[in-house]
């Protein structure tokens, strides 16, 4: 393969600064080109807000996440009091490991929403029953969460996750939003006020999306083991087990068994779907638990 075409190939780069390669482009009688060609044909006839961030949500679902951020950075200068655009965009910086430019993004979104009545956000992927779950505040706040906690800042994932939580007005969020603030907690050595938040969780709720997040917070709760979850997750692909897997290993973390931890985020680092969140966060915390151990190895 010639350096050029290496280079072509290249979507953006891991944490350790690894190539992280475009995912294979779907055929275009698949439905997400379909989907894609869609989109553009709209954008092209009426370029306005809605039609330019379906465009960049298209092109992100084809994973070409630097395109996708190229059509969002035009809509924040077409339309830069509208919030979306910075959701969206900021969204793909997480993609693409630019957390302080995603961090960037949602504060400025969350500053655009103040005081402004929440709306409904209609899902790329639709769930099978057709209701979609998240908001655009709920969504601005999530994201803003997990871009502290990818940076390391637990303390600020902490307060924008509590905004989230509080805002959260369906099983599904309440139960994603439980999951990342309970190990941001857990993180931060504050596991009585985690262990709080499991109280609100009961052990049968209407999950329609995150069926991933609920099992983790059965696990939590010790409804589970996470040697029954990890099997569990394995059986379920590779989006279950860098999901699953993330919670469990995060598990072990802060339960002092960091070999099993990092044993369990080397297998999710094996995956193909870097650009998932779990897989992300296994990147990050990997590479924080290998730096310990060189500095424990200097000292020692």
């Amino acid at each position: 393969m010639s350096d050029e075409k290496l280079f072509a190939e290249i979507e953006g780069f891991s944490v350790t600064g690894e190539p992280l390669f475009q995912m294979p482009i779907p055929s275009e009688t698949s439905d997400l080109m379909k989907k894609y060609f869609e989109a553009l044909k709209k954008y092209e006839k009426n370029p306005n807000a809605d039609n330019l961030i379906w465009l960049g949500r298209r092109t992100a679902y084809l994973g070409k996440y630097r395109n996708a951020l190229a059509i969002f950075s035009k809509g924040i200068k077409q339309f830069p009091e509208d919030a979306r655009m910075y959701r969206h965009r900021g969204h793909r910086f997480i993609t693409l490991r630019l957390f302080k430019q995603a961090i960037s993004d949602f504060e400025r979104a969350s500053q655009l929403v103040y005081r402004k009545s929440d709306e409904i956000e209609p899902d790329g992927f639709p769930n099978p029953s057709g209701i979609p779950i998240s908001s655009l505040h709920s969504n601005i706040f999530y994201h803003l969460g997990l871009a502290y906690y990818l940076d390391g800042d637990y303390a600020k994932a902490n307060l924008a996750y509590r905004h989230c939580l509080e805002i959260s007005d369906n099983d599904d969020k309440i139960v994603s939003t439980a999951h990342w603030i309970y190990m941001t907690l857990r993180l931060l050595n504050i596991k009585y006020e985690a262990d709080m938040h499991l109280q609100d969780i009961k052990d049968e709720l209407d999950i329609i999306e995150n069926h991933h997040y609920y099992d983790c917070i059965l696990m939590y709760k010790g409804k589970v083991t996470p040697e029954q979850l990890l099997e569990k997750a394995r059986e379920q692909g590779s989006l279950g087990l860098s999901t699953i897997g993330y919670g469990v290993a995060n598990w072990y973390y802060y339960n002092d068994q960091k070999a099993k931890a990092k044993q369990i985020l080397e297998e999710i680092l094996k995956l193909e779907n870097w650009a998932s969140f779990g897989y992300i966060a296994a990147e990050v915390d990997h590479k924080r638990i290998s730096d310990s151990e060189k500095l424990h190895l200097v000292f020692d």
